[in-house]
């Protein structure tokens, strides 16, 4: 699918465009936009109005054929509700209902005229982008493993966007950028969609290398014996009862100055988790290949921008492995030494994620990074209390962490991706006491998702650190099964703010 930018000028007008279909808006009070009165010189389109054949609710779609004195094969009304400010929610609707129509047209190519500058406390760069990643999620098919694939038939190939020819410039980069961030977004569905057979450590490894190859990246990939070098005996724990052997990913782009701090993404890459000793239960146990849905954003993230060659330093690290039982699987009770050599007692081997999390962020202290930020599919506990709507979004209580926190509600908010915040105290840090180690992996059933962050948190304490719990957001279940590519938009976004800012000092 390729997307473009159409100037507007005073030459080339809504009804020159030769093309096969043009989206236009109108309101629920009957009323059109600006493009939509363009084309309307002989009425037809209050006609359609009038006649009831679309409401102008958010959403509603028609479509006109042959319409008198333009250019345009196909004329597509689109609903946008109320005229004025229009919220974000009623354009997204209106978004949607495009994309979808598009998908359906036997025209190769289509321009998109909707008021892009109508959003209430957004621009034109925010509409365009969100159409490009609501096109590419519309067009996206899971059938990779499928013997045959599920025919792609008409839908429009070419979608162009109609902008004044000043804001040309700009809403070009936004289409860069929006096709890096889809592109990312397929890459992190793509891996979690894959089977937990295909889709092992090695194959996570050997993608980033692949990456590497291909952005001229920096790839290292540390095996068993430079783990147990390290004393990541945490990490190691988790792997016992596997055949397959752990991969530690360290991928790096330097678009940054050569001694700027580095941004860290750290992805848990659990490639499959049955629990290990702790097993699951059997029901819906194969969603549990989407345990390596933090391994899979970061490198969606990284593709994204590398693809964009952003001037910023960041460093992705992915502890892979598999969760498995076995009769050399740790057991309940067990207690191991992490790298940074606080003993944790293995209260549960189904909280596994924080165990090799937690060793890969004291790995990350080489770095002196500016900030570190996990995303990780960990608890149960907060899809009970977010849903699948929300990722929890958990940080220290200082200034320096209530602003990245802010930063990154706000990165996840003008991306589509949303978090919410949830608490780190020193109470809940109760709760991972144990009689015979320094901590328990685990506190009790009670804020779940919470002791589990603060369980990451006592391994973060020499940098500015983030945690992203994703595990009722990175995959849909049900009909719907698949993953979703969050939290790649939230990440990419605040990854772009930081770029433009340092861009501006």
């Amino acid at each position: 699918m390729d997307f473009s930018i159409k100037p507007l000028d005073a030459k080339n007008g809504y009804a020159t465009f030769k093309t096969g279909c043009i989206a236009v808006a109108v309101f629920d009070d009957k009323t059109l936009s600006a493009a939509a009165k363009a084309l309307d010189s002989k009425g037809e389109i209050q006609a359609a109005l009038k006649s009831g054949d679309i409401t102008g609710k958010p959403g509603s779609a028609l479509l006109l054929r042959n319409l008198s004195g333009i250019a345009a094969e196909r004329v597509l009304l689109v609903g946008l509700g109320k005229p004025g400010a229009i919220t974000e929610k009623d354009f997204t609707s209106a978004l949607q209902a495009t994309a979808r129509t598009f998908a359906t047209l036997g025209g190769g190519d289509a321009i998109v005229a909707l008021p892009f500058d109508s959003v209430a406390k957004r621009d034109a760069n925010w509409a365009i982008h969100c159409f490009i990643l609501a096109a590419r999620d519309g067009a996206y098919r899971p059938d990779t493993m499928k013997s045959k694939k599920e025919p792609v038939t008409g839908g429009v190939k070419k979608i162009a966007f109609a902008i004044d020819t000043k804001q040309a410039a700009s809403a070009r980069e936004t289409v860069a950028q929006a096709i890096a961030t889809a592109n990312g977004i397929e890459l992190t569905k793509e891996l979690g969609n894959l089977p937990a057979n295909v889709c092992t450590p090695t194959y996570l490894a050997n993608t980033a290398k692949k990456m590497a190859r291909e952005f001229k990246l920096t790839a290292e990939i540390l095996d068993r014996k430079q783990l147990q070098a390290l004393k990541m005996g945490s990490f190691l724990s988790v792997t016992n009862g596997s055949v397959e052997p752990p991969k530690f990913i360290v991928l790096k782009h330097s678009g940054g100055k050569a001694k700027e701090a580095p941004i860290v993404l750290v992805g848990k890459g659990i490639t499959f988790d049955s629990g290990g000793i702790s097993i699951k239960p059997g029901a819906a146990m194969d969603e549990m290949k989407y345990d390596m849905g933090g391994a899979a954003a970061v490198l969606g993230t990284m593709r994204a921008i590398a693809e964009m060659n952003l001037p910023l330093n960041v460093i992705v690290v992915i502890p892979a492995c598999e969760n498995m039982p076995s009769g050399s699987a740790t057991k309940p009770g067990d207690i191991v030494t992490s790298m940074s050599g606080q003993t944790i007692e293995v209260l549960n081997t189904d909280a596994e994620g924080r165990l090799v999390l937690c060793d890969a962020l004291t790995y990350v202290e080489r770095f002196k990074p500016a900030l570190v930020i996990d995303a990780a599919t960990l608890t149960g506990a907060c899809i009970t209390a977010l849903g699948h709507h929300n990722s929890g979004l958990f940080t220290r209580n200082d200034d320096v962490h209530d602003a990245l926190a802010n930063e990154l509600l706000a990165a996840g908010k003008a991306a589509g991706d949303t978090a919410w915040r949830m608490p780190i105290e020193d109470s809940y840090q109760e709760q991972l006491k144990s009689n015979f180690a320094d901590m328990g992996n685990i506190g009790g059933p009670a804020a779940g998702s919470v002791t589990a962050a603060c369980f990451l948190e006592r391994y973060t304490r020499k940098y500015t650190w983030a945690h992203l719990d994703i595990a009722g957001t990175a995959w849909k279940s049900g009909a719907a099964k698949g993953s979703t590519g969050r939290p790649v938009p939230l990440l990419t976004a605040f990854l772009l703010g930081r770029a433009k800012a340092a861009k501006a000092r």
